[in-house]
């Protein structure tokens, strides 16, 4: 079974290395990373690995983030190049965790007719200060995810291999034309890692709002929530957002009393024993 996970980034050099040494750790074959007009270290992160040949790099200036076709280029791209039986089209801020052994193990229980898998996510809570790296800092979870607007957290999915594959905008969904959409649970969960540093939020809204506003195509629906935080940053900056994400050692605290909040340091001892902690 050949995995084959595609990302699609911006602006992600102080998550993306932990994010490609673990899935490249728990089962993944090869990375299909389209860098989106990136003017951090992402890039050189990325050709890192693509040096060892577990990566194959893309370059997208265009700036209306038509994320659907995009991932659904590099998807179908998967399959035709490199075999891939499963594709996991993934964010740098999200850790596919197997819940026993590895994705291959994880992607092998789902029934044969199933065209996709569905796991759901886990938003681990932004904590202060802001200093060292996100997996060393980042130990608390939610019990309950939401997204940034109060919604339930919605999940994603990995999908088989098929040159007629069609991804949905937001990695939500996947197709095929003329067959009946078929899900099963797989037993993964995607530890999220939304917010990481104020700086980090800011610049990830103001880009990628000001793209989704770009892109004609697109039913002005879809991305609601990049949508309605780019206004808000607009109108009123995003310090409101990011300090009702941001946790203090008394908030958390009282979450983990209460039960609201969960202690997770499995990621954290995964990257730990990882090279990626000594680089």
């Amino acid at each position: 079974m050949t995995i084959v996970m595609t990302l699609l980034v911006r602006d992600e050099e102080d998550i993306l290395r932990e994010n490609l040494a673990f899935h490249l750790d728990r089962g993944v074959d090869h990375v299909i990373l389209m860098d989106n007009a990136s003017v951090d270290g992402t890039a050189e992160i990325a050709h890192d690995f693509a040096r060892s040949g577990v990566l194959t790099y893309l370059h997208q200036p265009e700036d209306d983030y038509a994320q659907g076709r995009w991932v659904t280029a590099m998807a179908r791209r998967a399959f035709d190049e490199f075999g891939a039986a499963w594709v996991i089209n993934n964010d740098a801020d999200e850790f596919w965790w197997p819940r026993h052994g590895s994705l291959r193990d994880a992607l092998a229980t789902i029934p044969p007719d199933a065209l996709a898998a569905s796991a759901e996510r886990t938003n681990f809570v932004a904590r202060t200060p802001e200093t060292g790296r996100f997996w060393q800092r980042m130990d608390v979870r939610c019990r309950v995810s939401l997204n940034p607007l109060g919604r339930p957290l919605p999940g994603k999915v990995a999908h088989r291999g098929a040159a007629d594959i069609e991804v949905a905008q937001g990695n939500h969904a996947a197709t095929r034309p003329g067959q009946a959409p078929s899900v099963a649970p797989a037993p993964i969960l995607i530890l999220h890692f939304p917010v990481r540093t104020r700086a980090q939020l800011v610049n990830k809204i103001a880009k990628g709002g000001a793209a989704y506003a770009r892109n004609t195509d697109l039913d002005p629906g879809i991305g609601s929530t990049w949508r309605i935080l780019y206004d808000t940053l607009r109108r009123d900056g995003l310090d409101a957002v990011y300090e009702g994400d941001l946790y203090d050692a008394a908030r958390i605290g009282a979450g983990l009393r209460d039960g609201s909040l969960i202690r997770d340091e499995r990621l954290k001892q995964a990257l730990a024993a990882l090279p990626v902690a000594r680089t």
